[in-house]
């Protein structure tokens, strides 16, 4: 079995660190391929590979399959530790994990994603407090229930890949998500996917106008790690 991940540029793409970040914590080999953001629409380019003109996209074979959470409904039909074993921790996972993918509105948009800066936010809208309770609320429900340290247990699961774009904003933009929530926001930073995922996007020089807009929308930016 021989899988070709695509996603973009590290900094920005929430949606490719998913699967990225999934596959390669559970040790499913693929290759890697990035196809940075050129412009604010990369649709005509992107739908060489992808059928939506988005990333990510997993290429298996003659067979491209599309979208973070089909991507994982994908591998999750051919690799154990996707979904925990445990039915009740499964059947939570499953819904945290859709809940992810449709909701959260606010939250990214008010606070996308860029891993190398730090930025001092605008005053949340009662909007993104709602959200961020909400973080707090899941986190502390399924650390509480399955004992830590990742969100449905002793292991690594879809559930975390959904939610580790959310440990890069926690720290990039100061966010309160309680004692509970920001041990696990530190457990994931600290695990070494993470910590690769991290280093490719400090050591990007790719800037995309638009991408860069939206954080400085979104406050004052007050560090940038990133490589010049």
């Amino acid at each position: 079995m021989s899988y070709m991940l695509i996603t973009a540029n590290r900094n920005y793409s929430s949606w490719s660190l998913r699967p990225w970040v999934l596959m390669t914590a559970l040790g499913i080999p693929f290759e890697d391929r990035i196809e940075p953001f050129a412009s604010a629409t990369n649709y005509a380019a992107f739908r060489s590979f992808s059928p939506t003109g988005q990333v990510p996209a997993l290429i298996d074979g003659d067979r491209t399959v599309w979208d973070s959470l089909g991507i994982t409904l994908y591998l999750a039909d051919r690799h154990s530790g996707v979904w925990p074993a445990d039915e009740a921790a499964r059947a939570f996972v499953q819904c945290a994990v859709a809940e992810m993918h449709s909701g959260f509105a606010t939250l990214r948009n008010d606070c996308t994603m860029n891993v190398g800066v730090r930025v001092e936010p605008h005053m949340p809208s009662p909007a993104l407090h709602r959200d961020i309770a909400r973080l707090r609320e899941l986190w502390e429900e399924g650390l509480d229930r399955f004992g830590g340290p990742f969100l449905a247990g002793a292991s690594f699961t879809a559930l975390d890949a959904f939610y580790a774009p959310v440990a890069f904003r926690v720290r990039t933009y100061g966010l309160d998500v309680g004692p509970v929530g920001q041990g696990w926001v530190d457990h994931m930073l600290a695990h070494p996917a993470m910590k690769r995922w991290e280093e490719a996007a400090l050591a990007e020089t790719w800037r995309e106008d638009s991408h860069e807009a939206e954080i400085g929308a979104a406050g004052r930016i007050v560090a940038d790690y990133r490589a010049v």
